[in-house]
């Protein structure tokens, strides 16, 4: 009775609170002084279209570079703690290996027509989100958005066929060569030009064609390829996890 009184208390306390935000909310008419600026230089100085995304990915470099590496940080934990559940499981591995065959061959295969699906969209999933990532500084996208549209691909490729294989070691180095040359690329800004991810280490180009805004869409295919194999990662480490409970379970 009491833990109930209290969690009523405490959500009676929070909708006070809302109440009062929401009933003296004035909406803003005007940009702020650091967005009228971005909005008037950052094009000369960026080079980019999409002020979004061009904002974050250098003015706000090092948030970006903290996002990254809390992204890295979960895929390990993830890693980490099934890799530990596996190995506390782990009490007969010959009788697993048997379990794990009698498994495989009593699954029940995927429907001719979603593999045909999936043979025929996962390309074209890949495509799009290279294509989102590449042209980040120049409409809706950037790199975040196009590594999680390559990761729904391999969710969709684990989905329709869970027997499929991925590469560890191929995530395992385009992921951390990714991650390296994106740290290189902030350096190089620091160096030749103003500041970390500094873009304009390297040629603005013309304005609003695909090479152009100096560094950028370099910058958001590293971030692209990085969040793409990270998060593909840590769906492959799912997918095995969930894989052992079925064959343990047999």
């Amino acid at each position: 009775m009491i833990k109930r009184l209290f969690i009523f208390m405490i959500l009676a306390l929070m909708a006070v609170i809302f109440f009062n935000l929401a009933s003296n909310y004035t909406e803003n008419t005007s940009l702020s002084k650091l967005g009228h600026y971005y909005v008037e230089k950052g094009p000369l100085e960026i080079g980019a279209p999409n002020l979004v995304t061009a904002v974050v990915v250098t003015y706000r470099g090092l948030d970006t570079l903290g996002e990254v590496t809390v992204l890295f940080i979960s895929a390990a934990g993830v890693g980490l703690l099934l890799r530990r559940s596996r190995r506390k499981q782990d009490i007969d591995s010959q009788d697993r290996d048997n379990r794990a065959e009698e498994s495989k061959n009593s699954h029940k295969p995927a429907s001719e027509i979603v593999e045909t699906a999936t043979e025929l969209l996962l390309p074209m999933i890949i495509l799009f989100g290279i294509y989102v990532f590449m042209n980040g500084h120049l409409s809706p996208g950037g790199g975040f958005q196009g590594g999680a549209i390559i990761a729904s691909g391999t969710m969709f490729l684990l989905l329709a066929l869970p027997e499929s294989h991925i590469s560890r070691l191929m995530i395992a180095i385009t992921e951390s060569l990714s991650g390296f040359s994106y740290v290189v690329v902030g350096v190089l800004g620091v160096i030749m030009a103003g500041g970390f991810l500094d873009n304009r280490f390297m040629d603005l180009g013309t304005y609003g064609e695909l090479f152009s805004a100096g560094a950028i869409p370099l910058i958001y295919t590293f971030v692209g390829l990085k969040v793409g194999f990270e998060l593909s990662a840590v769906l492959d480490r799912f997918r095995q996890y969930d894989q052992n409970e079925d064959t343990d379970s047999v």
